[in-house]
């Protein structure tokens, strides 16, 4: 009919914590339905991080179509605005866009939208790390303004010291700045989700099995490649869960052990915030999310039943 407007294009979402096997089933859907997997893993981006972050494999990379995979140089800041860009341009190229991976604040940007925020300085980056290192989140939470501090947890010391970088930056806090700012809208895509979100007992295993592998596959090594570029520590590159714990294993200050504790305990910790986030968040329709209660191990863990469950959602959705 004349004056009618064609349906919007639509995107695929697998989500779901760390280790949950994400990109395991976005694969397998990329070869079932002929799409292109798109990275949506802050860490995943850079170049540098292929081991610690558990980046596909060149393999992988090579059968199906695979985009924003180690594309920024650990020397670059990337941010929610850079990478939603960069999505974007990828989903316009694809037949189906597969976008995989955890962290939620991108995938909010697309499909809920974001706020313009203003860039802040190196300077400022530098010093609301060294503040954060120096004082703990409690503390320099209590030097955000009102606004700002009331609208974020104590001890969320990764939004609490971006908050500090926008005050210090601009003189302006992050609240003033999402309320006066324009906001850049939703995507224009029908967007349906698949949310693995396995029991925390099967994560614990997983990410203790996948740090053995990590390390066996050259984790060490990629962390002295990292520290030899004698980058900010400050980078988001150089907070990748594993780096600052092997880093510190180079340097002597903890022994392999140590490391290798530390760095599972806080990517466990990570998966409870991951798992929360998307339970609670909006991030798609819940009439368009398909919910997996298990953890994604191959393609022996699912029945022709699972994935004709699995194939009828996406025949809904589409």
């Amino acid at each position: 009919m004349a004056g009618e407007q064609a349906p919007l294009p639509w995107a695929l979402i697998v989500a779901g914590p760390t280790t949950s096997g994400k990109s395991a089933l976005a694969l397998e859907l990329a070869r079932r339905l002929g799409g292109t997997v798109i990275n949506a893993d802050a860490m995943q981006c850079y170049r540098e991080l292929r081991v610690l972050t558990a980046r596909p494999t060149p393999a992988e990379e090579a059968e199906v179509p695979h985009r924003l995979y180690g594309v920024w140089p650990a020397a670059r800041a990337g941010s929610v605005a850079l990478w939603r860009d960069a999505a974007l341009a990828a989903m316009r190229e694809a037949a189906l866009p597969i976008l995989c991976g955890g962290t939620g604040m991108y995938l909010r940007a697309l499909t809920q939208g974001i706020n313009a925020l203003p860039d802040v300085t190196p300077e400022a980056r530098a010093e609301a790390r060294r503040l954060l290192a120096e004082i703990g989140p409690e503390a320099l939470h209590a030097r955000l303004d009102a606004g700002t501090a009331a609208g974020l947890c104590p001890s969320d010391s990764q939004r609490i010291a971006r908050a500090m970088e926008v005050l210090l930056s601009t003189g302006r806090g992050l609240a003033a700045w999402r309320r006066e700012t324009p906001v850049l809208p939703p995507a224009p895509w029908r967007f349906a989700g698949i949310l693995l979100d396995p029991p925390r007992e099967a994560l614990r295993a997983a990410i203790g099995a996948r740090w053995a592998a990590m390390m066996a596959g050259g984790a060490l090594e990629e962390v002295r490649g990292l520290l030899a570029q004698g980058l900010d520590p400050a980078l988001p590159a150089m907070r990748a869960h594993g780096v600052p714990e092997l880093a510190a294993r180079i340097r002597g200050e903890l022994d392999e052990a140590e490391a290798s504790r530390r760095a599972i305990a806080n990517t466990v910790a990570y998966t409870r915030r991951q798992a929360t986030w998307f339970r609670h968040q909006a991030w798609v329709a819940p009439e368009r999310l398909h919910r997996i209660n298990a953890r994604f191990a191959g393609l022996a863990q699912f029945s022709e039943s699972d994935w004709r469950q699995i194939l009828s959602f996406i025949d809904a959705v589409r």
